[in-house]
This record gives structure tokens, sequence and C-alpha cells, in this order.
């Protein structure tokens, strides 16, 4: 067997074991997946991963600043076997994230490179083809000498794939001047509607198109406008499919071209506010659509920039394809069959945190291209993070898997709408929505009409577009019912129409089991225990001006006292070396000091106020957080990957998405613990956490110890967070409070919790009937599913069953009383 072969097996074996490899003779160090060395810098306010093709016996890489139609100081890298990065000199940069690999000359075409079988570079000048190029596809007539080029700003070209000779088909937007007030307004996107463009591909006699935003300041601030585009072009008009957000455009050929494509599909994703889109095209039939639930809203944004490029691509083999979608947080399966007349087989496998823009099997592992720490941090701002400074220079990585992992992460739980608050029209039936996959499923329906409406559920159950009816309910006006569905009602996809004209709210929850353990996995040995007064943390920065190197400000904490060690650094071989930097030391202490009093700790729950006035409740845990939070101690809130954030809250990591994502109204808990974290951040696509007690964590080879013993840092990435400990907590919205009738408590968080208990109790000498509201989506879509007479003195507990899901939860007393709502978390 070859040593490079070997050295694939052992860093696989490590990844599906202990995660970490240290001192063993030829294999490179990697933790969690994440080889430091291979980490990626520009100089630009972004640096995320355009594209990860294997090629010529190597791995290809490119990198992207954030708007450089012309070029930027970003890189084309190739990574051999074992591990080592090469930097191509031929590198220009730009904003890329195309990729196709031409079979007839035997060529890669990545960025402005193409790259022929022995793995020489040829370049494509951005004088001669400007633009941000996002993807490329087979000429529709010529596909034999010709390619297509797209940019993100309309620009389109056409490429010989010999002479590299470029032929403009439309003129990029960042070239069109426009006039105002004798000020450059940017680049005009004039063909299409919408901006921010993501896929290209070609098929069925048509070039297809998408974009994700939208130029508008409207846009910057909401998610729920209008915005986006999937277009086809017939090699002389262009046509707008649909007006909403679309990212990828592929078919089974994938990175090839599809090998048919007079006849072979082409798939399209996207979403709006309501749920996740997928298109199919067929040859004879045109397009037709679907729905999927979001596990994750930090996608979301109506200028596009908060998702980068999910794909659809064939992590199997040549005999045994395996397409692997990623789409809003979560990894799919997804069949290579999928037509409309075949349309069974889509399945959740599980939720991620990480910011992927490429993905590949390679040596039998899968390689996932990550935008993990952006300098700008963009228009991702809020109160709780303080004044906090991004990292000093934008960096990301590779993160290598075992081909299991995106079955191994985060429960599959989800939720999506089909209507929210829309016209319907009697006996039209909505777009179908995924079915099958969930342990537990749950619909919910709210009728704003005038009259009773009733409400059929209709499944496909073989995904032959066949329709049978599944279930019906009458609703009355202003009231909304849950749905739930049983595990013998089988489905691949469900839909729902109303027999009268009204206005309706229609929405799924489905629950995967969470399997997880209460207690932390092996690998966070050496973390404090919060109930422990002694540990070694420290405030952490990714030093910008090209040093490459972390600085820690290192801490020691002994009985509620707080001392600086030290100032200390780390660079790839992940080594904590003390140094005298005092200009550093001043900086990191004042930029990045734990801002105080963002959140409110009562004795029911916690708190938060966002940057729009909204008040949102969260779960307590362990009452040591409390005093830790309130000493400014822990840190609240940080980007630790690209435009969405991680909040630390009594003992609970939550994935933040940024506020023009809808932000805590779309919060989803990860993990929670009973560890002492003082600081987190991003680094060479890794997740640092300080609050070690180092004489614990000796033999962690996550743990990093200073040699002086002073300084210590925990290195993983943010995925490990799901081996953290499943989410748990405990709290209401009244506790012993003095509630006004009908007057609805502030929200609180419900969602993603495994076993819920509910107790109700009040101080009135009379019955009192509390209602329980529910807000399935965090829209705002406030529902009654259920109301209990509370009699005095008593104390009413109710399990909420498997089936139910809802983001936020509410209660409403009918009476003015002294009342208490509590929620058990296990």
């Amino acid at each position: 067997m070859k040593l490079n072969n070997i050295i694939g097996l052992m860093a696989v074996c490590s990844l599906m074991g202990c995660t970490a490899q240290r001192d063993v003779k030829n294999v490179p160090d990697s933790i969690s997946g994440i080889y430091p060395r291979l980490a990626y810098y520009n100089n630009e306010g972004e640096c995320g991963t355009g594209a990860v093709v294997p090629w010529a016996d190597r791995l290809w890489v490119i990198t992207y600043g954030p708007h450089l139609p012309n070029g930027s100081s970003d890189k084309l890298y190739e990574v051999t076997p074992d591990y080592q990065q090469i930097v191509r000199d031929e590198s220009i940069g730009g904003t890329p994230a195309n990729r196709m690999i031409h079979k007839e000359s035997n060529q890669l075409f990545i960025g402005p490179y193409a790259i022929d079988q022995t793995g020489k570079v040829r370049v494509i000048p951005y004088t001669v083809m400007p633009g941000r190029h996002t993807g490329n596809a087979r000429h529709l007539t010529d596909p034999a000498n010709k390619i297509y080029y797209g940019t993100m700003e309309e620009g389109f070209y056409e490429v010989d794939v010999n002479t590299l000779e470029v032929k403009e088909l439309y003129q990029d937007g960042n070239n069109k001047q426009q006039k105002k007030n004798d000020t450059d307004a940017g680049p005009i996107n004039d063909l299409l509607p919408g901006v921010h463009g993501k896929g290209l591909y070609s098929g069925q006699g048509f070039m297809f198109y998408t974009n994700n935003g939208e130029g508008t300041q409207e846009a910057l601030r909401k998610f729920d406008v209008e915005a986006g585009v999937l277009a086809e072009w017939d090699g002389k008009d262009w046509k707008t499919v649909r007006r909403n957000q679309f990212v990828e455009v592929t078919g089974p050929g994938g990175i090839y071209g599809n090998a048919n494509p007079e006849t072979d599909p082409v798939w399209a994703t996207g979403w709006d506010y309501k749920s996740i889109l997928l298109g199919v095209r067929d040859a004879k039939k045109g397009w037709s659509f679907y729905r999927l639930p979001k596990a994750s809203h930090s996608y979301d944004g109506a200028h596009g920039w908060n998702t980068e490029w999910p794909r659809i691509r064939n992590v199997g083999t040549d005999m045994a394809p395996d397409y692997l979608m990623t789409m809003h947080g979560m990894f799919w399966h997804f069949p290579g069959t999928f037509t409309a007349d075949n349309s069974a087989g889509i399945r959740p496998r599980s939720a991620y945190l990480k910011v992927i823009g490429d993905f590949t099997r390679w040596n039998d592992q899968l390689v996932f291209g990550c935008d993990d720490s952006a300098q700008k941090e963009f228009l991702n701002k809020r109160k709780a993070k303080g004044n906090i400074e991004g990292p000093g220079q934008s960096n990301s990585n590779l993160w290598f898997t075992s081909l299991a992992k995106p079955d191994e992460l985060g429960p599959a739980t989800a939720e999506g709408a089909v209507w929210a608050r829309e016209n319907v029209k009697a006996n039209e039936t909505s777009e179908p929505f995924l079915f099958s996959g969930w342990a537990n499923r749950c619909g919910w329906v709210k009728n704003e009409g005038k009259q009773p409406v009733t409400f059929t559920f209709e499944v496909d159950e073989s995904g032959n577009n066949r329709w049978k009816t599944l279930k019906s309910v009458t609703v009355s006006p202003g009231k909304a019912a849950s749905v739930p569905f049983g595990a013998m009602e089988k489905g691949e996809w469900i839909r729902v129409k109303a027999d009268k004209n009204t206005m309706a709210t229609a929405t799924f929850s489905y629950t995967s089991s969470d399997n997880r353990a209460m207690s932390p996995a092996p690998i966070y040995n050496g973390l404090t225990s919060v109930d422990k007064d002694k540990t070694t943390g420290g405030l952490l920065y990714g030093l910008g001006d090209d040093r490459r190197v972390l600085g820690l400000l290192a801490n020691t904490t002994v009985d509620g006292k707080v001392s600086e060690t030290g100032y200390y650094e780390m660079g790839d071989k992940l080594e904590l070396i003390r140094k005298d930097d005092a200009k550093t030391a001043d900086f990191i202490r004042s930029k990045f000091a734990i801002p105080q009093q963002v959140l409110s700790i009562e004795e029911g729950s916690v708190l938060v106020v966002d940057d729009l006035g909204r008040r949102w409740r969260l779960p307590l845990g362990n009452e040591q957080y409390k005093n830790l939070t309130e000493q400014g101690v822990l840190r609240i809130c940080r980007e630790v990957a690209t435009e969405r954030d991680l909040f630390s809250c009594m003992g609970t990591f939550y994935e933040l998405p940024a506020e023009n994502a809808d932000g805590y109204a779309k919060i989803r808990p990860v993990s929670s613990h009973n560890f002492r974290i003082n600081d987190y951040a991003s680094y060479r696509g890794m997740l640092l956490l300080t609050g070690v007690t180092p004489e614990e964590g000796k033999d962690n080879p996550h743990i990093v110890i200073s040699d002086d013993g002073k300084a210590a840092v925990w290195v993983g990435v943010i995925d490990d967070l799901w081996s953290l400990g499943k989410p748990v907590g405990q709290g209401g919205p009244w506790k012993d409070t003095n509630v006004q009738a009908g007057v609805a408590s502030d929200p609180y968080l419900i969602a993603f919790y495994d076993k819920k208990e509910l107790s109700l109790s009040h101080q009135s000498d009379k019955n009192v009937v509390i209602t329980v509201e529910v807000d399935p989506t965090g829209n705002g879509d406030w529902m009654d599913y259920a109301s209990y007479t509370v009699k005095p003195g008593e104390k009413f507990v109710q399990q909420l069953p498997e089936s139910f899901q809802a983001r936020w939860v509410r209660f409403v007393s009918d009476t003015d009383t002294k009342a208490t709502a509590w929620l058990e978390y296990k």
C-alpha cells in the first residue's frame, strides 16, 4: 500500500475515532478534521471557499473576497495527498465560486483558471473577463469547444476551451455606470430581477441562472421582502421562471454537465421566508416546485449575503452515485433520479453549523470548503456583542470528515410553511411539502377569514403525483388548530387546500429524535466546571497584518478574582507561546472586553430585548451562571461563522441569525453544558474556547497548554458543539408574576428541546383558565394550542406530546392574578 493511502486511512480513522492526532510520524496534525496549516488568508473583508475539486491527483481550492470583480489577494491552492498546501503563482483572486470539468478537453475550469490533466494552469485575466465568476455551464450549441461563464452581476461570456478566447454575451454590471446626483450608484443588474448571482447550468436547450438577493435598502434590513430569481435563456432571450431567492442549479451530471442534456432533469434550490424551495425541470412539462422545511434561519435575509453557495453534489462513486445536498443548515440525501414523476427519496440527514461554500469526496473522505472568519462581519451587528472587533484578518479552512459525518451532527428538527397569512382560493392546493424523514410531525393551520373553513391534507404516498386525502380539520374564524400526524400516516409529500376563500397560515413542524447524551463527549475533558472557583481563561483575537497567529490575553480566576497572566500567541502548530507585546495586549483588552448588562437574568427566565425592541425569554440553566454573567466574565455573543453568531447563555450555546435574518426570533439551541466558558472565537477554521483547568486537560489533544501552564485553550470545530450535550433548561415567562386578564406573556423559547413538561399554577381563589398560544414559525403567527382550567391551590402538570413542536410559546390568563407558567426541558 502506498504511503499516501496509509496517511489517508489514518486521517479517516482519526476523524471517526479520537478526532485528533498529535506527534504521529508522517501524519499531519489535525483537530476534528481541521489541518491548521491548510488555512488560507487574504487581505479582504471575507475569505470564503469558492470551490473544492479533486483533479490531476490533487485537491484544487479557490477563495474569494466579498466584492472584487477585477481580482484580489485571493489564491488558487493545490493540496497534495499528504496535506501539503501549494499556493499557485498564477493566482489573480477575485470573487470566484465557479467550477466545471470539461470532458472533451480534459480540463478543470475553476475561477478564472483552466487546469489540464497534468496540473498546468492557464489564466483568463479579469481585463478580458471581468466580474465575480459564480458559475460555468456547458455550451448550448458547441459543447465540445466552448463553455459559458456567468457572473454575480449578470455578466455572461462564451469561452473557447482551447484558446481561452473570450466573447462577451452580456456586460457585467460592475462595468455599467449609472449616475445619481453625480455619484456612482454601483453595479447595474438590469437584465434580470434580483441581485447576487449564484448558480449557472445548462440542459434541455436552455442555460439557467439564479440569484438570491435584492438590491434595495429594505432588503438590507428585512428577510421577508420579494427577492431573487430563477431564470432561463434559450440562446437569444431571457425568461423569468420564478421570482424567489435561488442558489444551486444543477443536474445528475453535476460538475461535468448532464450526460443526456436533452432529457436529463435540471434541479434548482432556493427559498423564501416561508420554507426551502426545490425546483425540477422536465424537458416536456417544464418546471415543478416543492417545499422543504428549514433547520436554520441563519441563511435568510433578502439581500442574499447570508447564503454562500449551497450545492447538490455526488459524493459517491461513478458506480454508486450518492448525492448530498446542503441547504439552510441541513445535510440532505438527494436522490439522483429525482423528477416530478419520481420525487421520492429526499431525506434529512443532520443539522450543521459550519458555513459551507463547496464540498467533494477526496481520498474516501468528505472535504468541505468553509467560510469561517470574515474580518468585516458586514451587517451582523447587535448590542449583545458590544463593540467587539472582527478577526484582524479574514481566514477559512477545509474541513475533512468521514463519509458518515453528514449523519452524525445535529438533530434534523425543522419547520416551514406553505402559506403565511396569505389569501387562499377555495380548493386550490398548496405546493407539495416534504412529509417523510422525521419521527414526529405536526401541522398548524390558522383561519384568518370570517367563516369556518375546512382544511384538507392530501399526501403523495410514493412520489408519483398520485394524491389521496389524509385528513381534514374544520377551523372557526380567527382560530387555529394543531394537526398531529402519526407514524402510520405515510407519504413523500403533503399539501393542503381550503374549502372556501380565506386568509390562512399553514405550517409544518418536524422533530427528529434527539438521542444525544446529557453529558459532554470526552473531547471536552479539561474545560472548567461552572461550580469551580479556579479557571484559566482569556480573551481571544485572530491577529491581522498577515501575522496569521491567534492572540490570547490570558487570565486566571481564583475565588472570583480575575488576574491577567500574560499575552500569548498560537500559530498553525497549535503551541501557545508567551510574547512581550504590550500594544497587542492593550488592543485585545480594549476591543474584546466582554460587554456588560446585555441581557437580564430574572427569577423565571432570561430576558433579551433585541435591537428592534422586541422581548424574548430563554430558559435558565445552572444558577451559578447568573452570578458569572452579571460579573461580566462570560462572553455572551460572538460571530464564529461568517454572518451568524454563537450566543452563549446560562450554559446553552445557541445559533443566532443576523438581525436582518430576523435574529432572536429564529434562535436555535445547539447544546447545553456545565462549563465555565470565558471566551470563544474562530481561528484557522477551528472553534476555540477558554475556561480550562490545565491539570485536568493535559492528556486531551483538544486542550493546548502553554509551557508555563498559565495559558490554555480548547480547540475543535463549531460542529463539535453537537456533542457537548443536548439542550436542556427550565423556566417560563411567569414566575409568581402579576398578570392581567387577556394580556399575553412574553414569548418563551420552546423549539428544539426534547422532553417538555408544562406546569401552571396561580394564587387566585377561583378557577383560572390559562390559554397556551404557540408561534410555530417565529414570524408572529400566534395560534391557540390549548386552554387549561387551573383550580385554586392546584399545580396543573402536562407532558407535552412528542409530536408537539413550535418555536415560541406564550400564555394568556382569563383573570387578573399572580401566576406561574413553568417549563422543564429534559
